[in-house]
């Protein structure tokens, strides 16, 4: 998959759409309907021309946002950034520092 063009893999996606409304024997209607949207723009989704926010809006009316995780999961925070971020703990006490004139005046 990594050797397609956006475009192709945007069809694929939209393919994918396609096979997952026909599985569950909805009409493009039917899923236009569920997700607010107009059955010309299930159609474009279905060829891979879709905005973002009207591919998640079908994908729920599909019951597919489960697998957004499987898409794109989500992104820990590796340990180095993680060390970056806290910055440098204290690792000992420094103990009070006392002033040594103080003390010769306590004589």
């Amino acid at each position: 998959m990594s050797e397609k063009t956006a475009s192709a893999l945007a069809e694929e996606i939209g393919e994918r759409l396609k096979q997952a409304r026909l599985n569950q024997d909805l009409t493009q209607s039917e899923v236009a309907s569920l997700a607010g949207v107009a059955r010309k723009t299930v159609l474009n989704a279905e060829k891979g021309k879709v905005q973002l926010e009207i591919l998640i809006a079908i994908m729920m009316a599909l019951d597919l946002t489960d697998h957004l995780d499987l898409f794109l999961p989500i992104q820990q925070i590796s340990p180095l950034q993680l060390a970056k971020l806290q910055g440098k703990k204290r690792q000992r006490a420094s103990g009070q520092r006392r002033d040594p004139e103080k003390d010769m005046s306590e004589w």
